[in-house]
């Protein structure tokens, strides 16, 4: 932004040629604190890191299915979100098709199982574990 004009709107913003704008991040995914706990539990009964590996593959009766396992550590290029401990890691291919979601995990009568809320999927199946973009 040329300074003058910014002087004209913002004396703070001629005073400091810097942006004084801060960039925000938004985070990719996002792991519940109830989903931590099962992560935690499940990890501590295996003598495994707490660390949850979500993936996508295809297939599914609506075209792409999650995929949840444990996983040793992180990889290279994973997105990783951090709650109370516990990590969920994503791969970056992955990633495109579960950005902005969130990872719970859900007791109802139907039993007990890990959730996405996916923010990009069009449509899914009715048992939660399949969906399309």
């Amino acid at each position: 932004m040329d300074l003058r004009l910014a002087a004209k709107f913002s004396p703070l913003a001629a005073d400091h040629p810097r942006s004084y704008l801060v960039a925000v991040t938004v985070t990719s995914i996002t792991l519940t604190e109830n989903a931590a706990k099962r992560v935690a539990w499940i990890a501590a009964r295996q003598d495994r890191p707490a660390i949850l590996r979500l993936a996508v593959d295809g297939g599914g009766c609506a075209g792409f299915t999650y995929k949840f396992e444990l996983a040793a550590e992180p990889e290279d290029g994973d997105a990783i979100a951090e709650t109370d401990g516990v990590r969920l890691v994503v791969d970056p291919v992955s990633l495109d098709l579960v950005r902005g979601s969130a990872v719970d995990f859900v007791e109802d009568l139907g039993g007990a199982a890990f959730k996405v809320t996916n923010p990009n999927a069009q449509s899914g199946c009715g048992c939660g574990s399949s969906f399309s973009v």
